[in-house]
């Protein structure tokens, strides 16, 4: 009787917290992907476009572990849903200019996810400024804001990350002539190494904290915008 009273909260707790978190969560990571598939078309490289992949159906940016399995652990344990989708193929020999082709399709992605986070901010500021706490669904709401603000920065600040094969490397690739960017590229074959010291150690939390810091400055200067109205 006593283990049915400690699990029932608990899984409780993690419906609620996969309920708040989910719809951002699917919208950061569709967005991020489109993103990529979006600019890799500007540049001239159609191959996202052919497979489906400049869409906002979840289903078609679908990756079992890092959509599924990965997140809810993460809000299993009790934090912040945090995953991938399958990322989209880009053929950079289609780019009419593959240099700034490969920084801008890298950045799209990271970027999309900084604008939903200012989108997010705002609405978030709103919400604290202009609707009552009476209002039936205030918790909620702000809860559900507050989960796309952070999801949202730390996904753009984790793809950032100059590591192969995240975007950011492939930014920092873009400028570097063909030999380094060969031998940049090559640390790919520790990327399981670097993800487990990120996960491991205080390194991954020295990189989100300020981060997260800026995304609380910036919602706090909305609100303080909001209430000057």
């Amino acid at each position: 009787m006593l283990t049915k009273m400690i699990c029932f909260p608990l899984m409780e707790d993690f419906i609620y917290r996969v309920a708040i978190s989910l719809p951002a969560f699917l919208l950061a990571i569709v967005c991020h992907e489109a993103a990529h598939a979006w600019m890799a078309k500007r540049f001239g490289d159609t191959t996202g476009e052919q497979l489906g992949r400049l869409s906002l159906n979840p289903l078609v940016h679908y990756d079992p572990i890092g959509t599924v399995i990965f997140p809810l652990i993460g809000a299993m344990l009790g934090g912040t849903m945090f995953g991938w989708a399958k990322p989209v193929p880009v053929d950079t020999r289609r780019f009419k200019n593959i240099r700034s082709g490969i920084f801008w399709v890298s950045f799209a992605g990271p970027l999309a996810n900084i604008i939903l986070m200012f989108i997010s901010a705002i609405l978030l500021a709103f919400m604290f400024t202009k609707v009552s706490p009476d209002f039936s669904y205030f918790q909620v709401f702000t809860e559900m804001l507050k989960s796309a603000v952070t999801i949202n920065v730390l996904l753009a600040v984790f793809n950032l990350i100059p590591f192969p094969p995240l975007d950011g490397s492939k930014m920092v690739s873009s400028m570097l002539d063909y030999n380094a960017a060969r031998k940049f590229e090559d640390l790919q074959r520790y990327s399981f190494v670097f993800l487990i010291i990120l996960i491991m150690t205080p390194v991954l939390s020295w990189i989100m904290s300020p981060a997260l810091w800026a995304s609380n400055l910036i919602v706090n200067i909305f609100i303080n915008i909001f209430a000057g109205f």
